[in-house]
């Protein structure tokens, strides 16, 4: 609840601001701010923000909303607040929440048929060191290698799993840390205490390479750095790559049956036509882009006057 109405829209934009930090600094998942239209807005609300998210199957995902409620609740629900003068007054009203389809969106931005694959900045474990071995003398040597560098990796913050089950095969441990989407991964052998090695893997590209053992927590801090940046581009790529401009009802169709991603149409700005489109293309406007260019065109369903492209999609 809010004194004015100046003070409610900053603290709704505030918040979307911190929902787009978080998507895209933490899980990687880049996102569009805009505002939704008159018919995809939360009941009740003057104005609703939000951030969309471009899946791999090409569908959109509202992954964060932030309301301006106006007053429209306060006078529904008799909130008032009591000014400087002891003026009883209606309070000027913000909503806002992320909930758990965030945690569905960072699985189906990132992940593929191995499993889960998660940015370092949250995963619950960084670095799984998987031992290479036969017979408990030969793990016994490698498990001194592998606590010292899980030591120093702990000492940089990383979050490090050292992996000496005996019941399992490193076969089993690999595709288990896979499918857990563990950023990094690390195996050792008895070649490796030869030689000062390992082997290192990256769950994002799946690229294996030998290191030496020698300033590796300095190498893995860097190659997670370079992991979130990664998964970041990757999927900025894919929304790139997925955002097509539409002309036509036809057109838009095309691309939604064949190719799927957002696509920019002209819309009118009536309720009415909005419905007609949904009908016809079962996509919805995901947002009006905040900050995007103006650009005068024809509404692909009215061919009436449109001063910008919205944005279209079919959606979760």
């Amino acid at each position: 609840a809010h004194q004015t109405k100046q003070e409610a829209i900053i603290e709704t934009e505030k918040i979307l601001d911190i929902y787009s930090n978080f998507a895209e600094n933490f899980m990687a998942m880049p996102v569009i701010k805009g505002l939704k239209s008159e018919n995809e807005r939360f009941a009740g609300a003057d104005e609703t923000y939000c951030i969309e998210a471009l899946m791999q199957d090409g569908k959109a995902l509202q992954a964060g909303t932030s309301h301006f409620l106006g007053q429209n609740f306060a006078k529904a629900f008799d909130v008032k607040y009591s000014d400087a003068d002891g003026k009883q007054e209606y309070v000027w009203a913000s909503s806002w929440g992320v909930s758990t389809r965030l945690m569905g969106g960072l699985i189906m931005t990132h992940s593929d048929d191995l499993g889960l694959v998660l940015p370092p900045k949250l995963a619950p474990i960084h670095v799984a060191i998987v031992p290479i071995y036969k017979g408990l003398e030969q793990l016994k040597e490698i498990s001194i290698i592998a606590n010292k560098i899980k030591s120093d990796l702990e000492d940089k913050g990383i979050l490090v799993v050292f992996d000496d089950d005996d019941k399992r095969k490193p076969g089993w441990k690999f595709a288990q840390y896979e499918m857990k989407g563990v950023p990094v991964r690390i195996a050792i052998g008895p070649r490796d205490l030869e030689n000062g090695t390992l082997e290192i893997a990256r769950r994002d590209t799946l690229e294996k390479e030998i290191l030496q053992q020698i300033g590796i927590a300095d190498k893995v801090e860097h190659l997670l750095s370079a992991i979130q940046e990664n998964l970041f581009q990757k999927a900025k790529d894919f929304v790139d790559n997925n955002t097509h401009v539409a002309n036509s009802i036809e057109q838009m169709n095309d691309i939604l049956d064949n190719k799927g991603g957002y696509v920019l149409a002209h819309w009118d700005g009536t309720k009415e036509t909005e419905e007609k489109i949904k009908e016809k293309t079962k996509a919805t406007i995901r947002c009006i882009e905040l900050n995007s260019k103006k650009e005068e065109g024809l509404c692909i369903f009215s061919d009436k006057p449109s001063n910008q492209r919205v944005i279209f999609a079919r959606a979760y």
